[in-house]
C-alpha cells in the first residue's frame, strides 16, 4: 500500500511538472505588446515588431516572400507538417491545464502569500544558472557570461541562497543583451532553423531545434539530479507550480482572444523564440 500511495504521489507530481512546463513553453511573461478586440477580451499578446491579430481576433498570415514579412513572420511560418498530431496533444494539455495544473496553482496561490513564491521564484531561476552560463558561453559571449556568474554568487552568497534577488537593480559597466539564454537558443544563434513545429504531451510547445535543446539543458539543470528520481520530479513539478500561481490568467487571455487557440500558441510561441534568439 505504502508503495502504490507513493508511486500515485509520483505521477501526479510528473503530470503537474508537465503541465506547467507546456503552457510555461509559450512565455506569455515576455515583454509583449498589448493591444485591444472589439467584442473580446482586453489584452491579445504580440511579439515581435508585428501584431499576431487582426481587428476580429484572426491570426495575420502574410504571403510568403511578401515584401512586408520580417524574420519574425518568417520564424512563425515554421512547417508544421504533423498539425494532426500536435493538435490532438495540445487538446490534451489544455485539458490537463484547467483540469489539474490550474487548481492546484490557485489553491497554492491562496494559501501562500505573493511575497514568499516571490523568493521562491528567485531561487529556482538562481539555481538554473549552469543552464545561462554555458549557453552564454557556447554563443561567445563571456562578458554576458560574466555578469550571469557575479550575479549568481552575489545572491547566493549575500542573497540568502538566491531567495532574494539582491543583484535586481545592478547594471553592468558594458551594456549586454539579455542573460536568459538555454540550449535551444544557442542552437538559433548559430543558424540552426526550428525545422518542425511540434507539441509535446506534457511538454507543451516545441521544434526540433527546441526539442535537441531542452534535452542537453536536462543534464545542466542541478534538480536533475536529485535522488531519488521521485523527488526530483517533485522538486521541479513544485517550481512549476509555484511558477504558474504568479502567472494565472495569461494563457486564458491568450486562449480566449483567439479565434483558433492552436494558431495563437504556436505563432506566439515561434515569435517569442525568435525575438528571444536576437534579444
Amino acid at each position: 500500500m505504502h508503495n502504490m500511495s507513493r508511486t500515485l504521489l509520483t505521477a501526479l507530481a510528473l503530470t503537474l511538472l508537465c503541465t506547467a512546463a507546456a503552457f510555461a513553453a509559450a512565455d506569455p511573461a515576455s515583454p509583449v505588446k498589448l493591444t485591444e478586440k472589439p467584442a473580446a477580451s482586453s489584452m491579445l499578446l504580440a511579439y515581435g515588431d508585428v501584431d499576431i491579430w487582426d481587428e476580429t481576433g484572426q491570426i495575420i498570415k502574410k504571403p510568403a516572400g511578401g515584401d512586408k514579412m520580417t524574420q519574425s513572420d518568417i520564424a512563425a511560418q515554421t512547417p508544421d507538417p504533423l498539425e494532426g498530431w500536435n493538435r490532438m496533444w495540445f487538446t490534451f494539455n489544455d485539458k490537463l491545464y484547467f483540469w489539474a495544473l490550474k487548481p492546484v496553482a490557485q489553491g497554492y496561490g491562496a494559501v501562500i502569500p505573493e511575497r514568499p513564491r516571490i523568493w521562491v521564484g528567485n531561487f529556482f531561476h538562481n539555481l538554473m544558472y549552469p543552464v545561462r552560463f554555458v549557453s552564454l558561453m557556447l554563443q561567445g559571449k563571456p562578458s554576458a557570461a560574466a555578469v550571469e556568474t557575479s550575479r549568481f554568487i552575489g545572491n547566493t552568497a549575500f542573497g540568502l541562497g538566491g531567495l532574494a534577488d539582491i543583484t535586481a537593480d545592478s547594471k553592468p559597466f558594458k551594456p549586454i543583451g539579455s542573460t536568459e539564454k538555454d540550449l535551444g537558443l544557442t542552437f538559433g544563434y548559430w543558424g540552426a532553423g526550428n525545422g518542425l513545429y511540434l507539441v509535446w504531451p506534457f511538454l507543451g510547445p516545441s521544434s526540433g531545434r527546441d526539442t535537441l535543446g531542452y534535452a542537453g539543458d536536462y543534464f545542466l539543470t542541478p534538480t536533475s539530479y536529485i535522488h531519488p528520481w521521485y523527488w526530483s520530479i517533485a522538486t521541479k513539478g513544485y517550481d512549476k507550480i509555484n511558477e504558474v500561481s504568479m502567472r494565472i490568467g495569461d494563457y486564458e487571455t491568450l486562449k480566449d482572444a483567439s479565434v483558433d487557440p492552436y494558431e495563437a500558441v504556436r505563432d506566439a510561441y515561434l515569435r517569442n523564440r525568435f525575438k528571444k534568439i536576437n534579444d
